[in-house]
């Protein structure tokens, strides 16, 4: 995968034809007439508590041992004050925040319910906008997308934990997994994990996703936690509650929104900042009888 032949256009500057920031909403209301949650709002969020007996934390992905739990570790909930990003779009960045957003993005895939046709399509819309957002950026690699929804029989809900899907060491891991024949040579430039969310029944009325301003996490906030598949190990990160973390969400996201998740950033200049935290939450001011959310998020390895 190649990138463009001129110099991509950073997010929160896209204009004209391209994607672009959009402060304003088109509306209030939903498709079926009730009022979107918009501004600032408290909500419970579960944050990481560690285990008892002081082991190292884990957690199965897929079906634990028999007598076995599924993960060793607990949970604190804690009011947190939630800030609307809708209208400041323009004050946060992949770089200084490790969140960015994009809206207005269009896209030919609209089903999203058969994987093979998912990479077909929409896999080729997420890399052009990533080359296009990402100045430096040369090459990207996709190499996974879940589907979340909140119906009762969705193989995966809305995860409702603060956490963040890498660590340093699962994202180098990850290049050496999807690109070994170059994975020595692109280790030694930088590299980056990002995570390209969209709703895909927008607006989004119920479990909105919250982001960290990774700029108020501090390092001694996160605790690598062994995620256990039936194949391998991997590593992700939980996330201790810590009252200096400010916290935002994007009111109202439609289908045509991107919201930008950087998971690492192998850039030490900007390596306190490579990392953010997030959740799905549960908005206390979201109206009855108001539908699911379902959404689509794709990681990516960025090179350069």
């Amino acid at each position: 995968m190649t990138a463009a032949a001129s110099r991509p256009t950073p997010a929160h500057e896209l204009v004209s034809s391209q994607p672009t920031i959009s402060s304003k909403p088109s509306s209030d209301l939903n498709h079926q007439g009730l009022p979107i949650p918009r501004g600032l709002v408290t909500a419970s969020l579960s944050f990481y508590e560690a285990p008892s007996d002081g082991s190292k934390p884990y957690n199965y992905v897929e079906e634990q041992p028999e007598g076995t739990p599924q993960r060793n570790f607990g949970q604190e909930w804690h009011d947190v004050e939630m800030n609307d990003l809708r209208g400041q779009e323009n004050k946060f960045s992949i770089d200084n925040n490790a969140f960015d957003t994009v809206a207005n993005v269009p896209s030919e895939e609209y089903a999203f319910t058969d994987d093979e046709q998912i990479k077909r399509v929409y896999y080729p819309e997420v890399e052009k906008l990533l080359l296009d957002s990402l100045p430096g950026s040369h090459k990207v690699v996709l190499f996974d997308h879940t589907i979340r929804r909140s119906s009762p029989n969705a193989p995966r809900a809305p995860v409702t934990h603060v956490h963040i899907d890498q660590t340093p060491a699962s994202a180098a891991a990850r290049v050496k997994q999807h690109v070994p024949e170059e994975a020595e040579k692109l280790l030694q430039g930088r590299y980056r994990i990002i995570n390209v969310w969209r709703p895909l029944n927008g607006p989004v009325m119920a479990h909105p996703l919250a982001v960290a301003d990774s700029a108020t996490v501090q390092d001694d906030d996160l605790i690598p936690v062994e995620h256990r598949y039936p194949d391998r190990n991997g590593e992700t990160a939980a996330v201790r509650y810590n009252p200096g973390q400010k916290w935002y969400y994007w009111s109202g996201m439609n289908n045509g929104d991107r919201l930008f998740l950087k998971c690492f950033d192998s850039d030490e200049t900007v390596g306190q900042w490579g990392r953010v935290p997030h959740t799905a939450f549960v908005d206390p001011r979201t109206p009855e009888g108001a539908i699911g959310r379902e959404s689509i998020e794709v990681r990516a390895l960025i090179f350069g």
